[in-house]
């Protein structure tokens, strides 16, 4: 198979609303610390990195760390939730989300948007949409 072939057939193979919604779920809501290490090693690469609008974050270890740190400093039953179905082509996917208490108001809203490699994240950015007035 050609190389052109073969990555138009591997991109085409990518299920971006699926790998996007399980990071916000098994990573990004996960509070067991060890659950969501065995999430970030499924659905990250290796040595991941990820671009908070103030910080850079590199490694699995250390996107876990500011995963917890935001579940703690929110409270027991704040959640990411997916805003819509992800979008994606050539290795590079979307989703829409947003975050606050459960049965309570949104605190946030934001996108994920990743580089898709062989079918995990490499790089993640997390946008996050100014406050409404």
């Amino acid at each position: 198979m050609s190389d052109t072939i073969s990555t138009a057939v591997e991109a085409a193979d990518t299920d971006y609303d699926t790998l996007l919604r399980a990071n916000l779920e098994r990573v990004f809501n996960e509070r067991d610390a060890g659950r969501r290490a065995a999430a970030l090693a499924e659905l990250f690469v290796e040595e991941p990195v990820m671009y908070e609008p103030a910080n850079v974050v590199r490694g699995r270890d250390a996107i876990s760390a500011v995963a917890g740190a935001l579940l703690d400093q929110f409270g027991p039953t704040f959640r990411f939730m997916p805003a819509g179905v992800a979008v994606g082509h050539h290795g590079l996917g979307s989703l829409r989300w947003q975050a606050g208490p459960d049965n309570g108001p949104v605190a946030v809203t934001g996108s994920d948007v990743a580089e898709i490699v062989d079918g995990r994240i490499s790089r993640l950015w997390v946008l996050l949409n100014p406050p409404e007035a």
